[in-house]
């Protein structure tokens, strides 16, 4: 059994330019950084036995980087996607590492081996053998571009399939798209992620109702839009476009199943399901924010929203109730770090974040400016003046790479908040649903008493 997937690598040339000349001392982006590292296998080969398990195809190993450069300056396309990075992925002790290589370089020659420059590296130290694919974006044959569409992906999975079975090995019958590498990680540790909090409150909703009924008042109750009709019933949180079937949650969880299991611990009568505010929120931030209005006081809109997840203060024991913010917990180093910069830098409105974007954009542009004068002075310095020159080359793009951060985080604060205002005005909303109608529950229940009476 094998998984596959494929991405594109986001860079600039220079980027490959500088780590081919000093791979030391550069520092890719996030999104190059696993691509740079199947280069840096070929010469630093810990994970691939001593580079045995390393191969190109239409390129040599040891050059194959330089080579992509040539072809993108050969066709002279040297912007957008830089590279094509993937793996496929093997069930554990299933594969030796000399099969495991032969499947990958088969499966990359039959994919891209007639027009793209590709290495093939494949890793020996997880508990699962897998190999790495990093291909040019440009083919060396026209200049044509990758295109991984829809079809490509079919057409990738089909191969690695057909290859597993030629090999004697097992093959995935009904193949579901994966998570994302950071929220599969996080749902093995039982974070709380969506699903995992979806599992959660449909645990409850199923073991606290009687009937079906309640069980889908329980959850709408909770804030969330179900949908039990069919032979496949769904659920989802409101800032979500697409529902979520349960058998994908869990594929116990069928019709037949979830009511057959319906009233675990409600022996004597359906829970409800209830949505509270924090018992610990000092006065300064209870009106910190409003229902329905844009709240321009950001940093007290943070400190109140860490109140509501139970990150303030420390060692309470009051966790969220709200589908909406327990997901949030998943997002907690994100939310106090973008507290402390807030707080280091006497950010409290939206006025004081915008100001402290334009200033930091100003001061990046200017640096930017002053950097390629100095990189200009580089190609007329003589050989002794070089060095001294290279060296405040480095501090500049240190100083612009801190305010680049800066910019960022100054983006995810607005864009936070924003969604922070989103999600109370949601739970606020469902507490007054919550509230409305237990005002009319009497009404309904003293006219249910009256009628045998008549």
């Amino acid at each position: 059994m094998a998984t596959t997937s494929l991405w594109h690598i986001k860079g600039r040339l220079k980027d490959l330019i500088d780590y081919v000349e000093n791979p030391e001392k550069t520092m890719p982006n996030e999104d190059m950084q696993d691509f740079f590292d199947v280069f840096s296998y070929v010469k630093n080969p810990l994970k691939t036995n001593e580079g045995e398990y390393v191969s190109a195809i239409n390129a040599l190993k040891e050059t194959a980087l330089q080579q992509m450069i040539l072809t993108k300056k050969q066709y002279q396309k040297t912007g957008g996607y830089i590279a094509w990075h993937g793996y496929q992925s093997f069930k554990p002790d299933e594969v030796t590492p000399e099969q495991c290589h032969e499947i990958g370089l088969k499966l990359a020659g039959e994919m891209w081996g007639d027009k793209y420059q590709i290495i093939v590296a494949t890793h020996l130290d997880k508990g699962h053998l897998h190999n790495h694919f990093c291909f040019n974006s440009v083919s060396f044959i026209d200049g044509q571009k990758y295109n991984y569409s829809k079809s490509e992906q079919k057409r990738l999975r089909e191969a690695s399939d057909r290859l597993c079975r030629e090999y004697g090995l097992s093959v995935i019958e009904n193949p579901k798209k994966a998570p994302s590498r950071p929220l599969y990680l996080d749902e093995k540790n039982g974070k709380p992620t969506r699903y995992n909090v979806y599992r959660e409150d449909l645990r409850e909703a199923i073991n606290g109702s009687r009937d079906l009924q309640h069980m889908m008042k329980y959850l709408a109750d909770k804030g969330y839009e179900v949908d039990f009709s069919g032979s496949h019933w769904k659920m989802k949180l409101p800032k979500y476009k697409h529902f979520t079937r349960l058998d994908t949650l869990d594929e116990r969880l069928t019709p037949n199943f979830i009511q057959s299991c319906l009233g675990g611990a409600s022996r004597y009568g359906n829970y409800k399901a209830k949505i509270s505010y924090s018992p610990h929120m000092p006065e300064q931030y209870k009106n910190a924010w409003k229902p329905h209005q844009k709240t321009t006081g950001i940093l007290a809109l943070y400190y109140y929203w860490c109140y509501q997840l139970g990150i303030f203060p420390k060692g309470t024991d009051y966790k969220p109730t709200s589908p909406l913010m327990k997901e949030e917990l998943r997002k907690l180093d994100e939310i106090t770090t973008q507290v402390r910069y807030m707080s280091k830098h006497n950010i409290s409105t939206l006025s004081d974040l915008h100001a402290d974007r334009e200033k930091n954009q100003t001061e990046m542009n200017k640096l930017i400016d002053y950097r390629q004068h100095v990189r200009n002075k580089v190609r007329r310095a003589t050989p002794a003046e070089k060095e001294k020159i290279r060296e405040e080359k480095r501090c500049v793009t240190e100083r612009i790479t801190e305010l680049r951060k800066r910019l960022k985080y100054a983006d995810r604060i607005e864009k936070r908040s924003a969604h922070i205002d989103d999600c109370l005005n949601q739970i606020y909303d469902t507490i007054e649903n919550q509230r409305s109608n237990r005002q009319k529950q009497p009404v309904k229940t003293a006219r249910r008493r009256e009628e045998p009476l008549r």
